[in-house]
């Protein structure tokens, strides 16, 4: 008997369901791939479990098929390798005797202006990263009475001078920091500080004093330190040693080493140090200036003879055999001053170039050099101009309608004088690496 077709077609239908239920039931309990895979099932294989491990459960199925190959590694990560440079400008003592105020007063507003002092070296000064000078003169204000050698206090307007002239650090630890007592190192470091200046050698408190000074150019970390030898007989308040970093050799020996440890990849150090008006270092300078050296430290700017002194280079081996340069300059001169006796009016703008190699991190330095400078001074007493002049350049330039034919030659005759005297310690000093400071 034939049945009708409409009344078999549920039943058939039904068959077909069964059957894909059926069948995707048996794909579920072989563990087999989506339809999309690409691969065959593999037949159904139940473990032992007298010989399984817990590995073996929901562990993926070795395959040699790369597109399911967990164990296959990826590319290796590439770190870029590229260096970094970034300069380090100096110069020594920038100090403030009386004659050089007058001219620089402007009767209408009350105020004093001294970017003029600066206009002809600004353009040397603003090449550098790091731009460093030491103030010899607190900037305590009008109320404690300006005055010059031997009790310093200069109007607050300088601070503004130097920021105007590129600098962005100024070291005040020497012998003239405390003329004006503690105001006087507050004030000084405030007006300073409103400038956008950092600071380094005095302090308003305990923390800041104990603060690491690290200062970032171009991922280069350059940790900076000052000290000086004493402060002129002026006693610093037992209660208050942070007014005035003072050379402590132990103490600059640790500070070498925590400025490392914070990260410091260079680490600089100001030092008011030597005998006024010696234009060769002490063996006390040498000595200090070189055991900094060794304990870590990679550059000495010295200040307080009032004249050049020369410059030179260390090379430390450290305990595992690699090497590294210092520089020491040992007097930087006077930068700006009224002093005219033979080379007081020189000064010098200190240059040391920095590299550092990513992704290692070494430092190296390179391309020391020293610019000699002049402080020229024109005009009578109640308005004496004051202009910083980088010397080699007024010769070559010879434009300056204020100086006359013996002037160059003068100019001339110092420059080989003091090139030679710079470099007359140019021989390399080798020293072995010190071990750190332990507190």
């Amino acid at each position: 008997m034939r049945l009708n077709n409409r009344i078999l077609r549920p039943f058939r239908t039904i068959r077909l369901a069964n059957a894909i239920v059926f069948l995707c039931f048996a794909l579920v309990l072989s563990g087999c791939q989506p339809i999309s895979s690409v691969h065959t099932a593999a037949p159904i294989s139940l473990p032992d479990e007298e010989t399984s491990s817990p590995s073996d459960f929901g562990a993926p199925a070795e395959t040699s098929d790369p597109w399911l190959d967990q164990t296959q590694e990826g590319p290796e990560t590439v770190i870029p390798s590229y260096t970094t440079e970034a300069a380090l400008l100096a110069v020594g003592d920038i100090m403030m005797h009386m004659p050089q105020l007058p001219a620089s007063y402007d009767a209408k507003t009350k105020t004093y202006n001294f970017n003029n002092f600066f206009t002809h070296v600004k353009p040397i000064l603003e090449e550098g990263d790091w731009v460093l000078a030491n103030l010899e003169a607190p900037l305590g204000g009008e109320d404690l009475g300006y005055s010059g050698y031997p009790m310093f206090n200069a109007p607050p307007e300088l601070a503004a001078a130097l920021k105007y002239a590129g600098f962005t650090i100024v070291t005040t630890a020497n012998n003239h920091a405390m003329d004006r007592k503690e105001i006087g190192v507050i004030r000084t470091l405030d007006r300073l500080k409103e400038q956008g200046l950092v600071t380094k050698g005095t302090a308003a408190s305990a923390e800041e004093a104990e603060q690491w000074t690290i200062v970032t150019k171009n991922d280069i970390k350059m940790g900076i330190l000052a000290y000086t030898y004493g402060t002129n007989g002026i006693k610093v308040p037992e209660d208050k040693p942070y007014l005035i970093s003072l050379i402590d050799k132990p103490k600059m020996m640790a500070d070498i080493a925590g400025l490392r440890e914070a990260g410091a990849d260079v680490v600089t150090i100001a030092l008011h140090f030597g005998t006024e008006y010696q234009r060769k270092p002490n063996k006390q300078q040498m000595e200090l200036a070189r055991e900094c050296i060794q304990a870590g430290a990679d550059i000495i700017l010295g200040a307080h003879a009032h004249v050049v002194q020369p410059y030179e280079k260390v090379e430390v081996t450290n305990e595992d055999g690699s090497k590294r340069t210092g520089y020491i300059v040992y007097s930087m001169g006077n930068f700006l001053s009224n002093m005219k006796d033979e080379y007081t009016d020189y000064g010098i703008i200190f240059s040391v170039h920095i590299k550092k190699h990513f992704p290692e991190g070494t430092v190296e330095l390179h391309d020391a050099s020293a610019i000699p400078t002049w402080v020229h001074i024109s005009g009578p007493r109640a308005k004496r101009q004051y202009r910083i002049l980088p010397v080699q350049q007024t010769i070559e330039h010879r434009n300056n309608p204020l100086l006359r034919e013996a002037d160059y030659k003068r100019l001339k005759e110092k420059l080989q004088a003091l090139t030679a005297h710079l470099e007359s310690m140019n021989e390399t000093v080798r020293v072995q690496a010190s071990p750190p400071a332990v507190d």
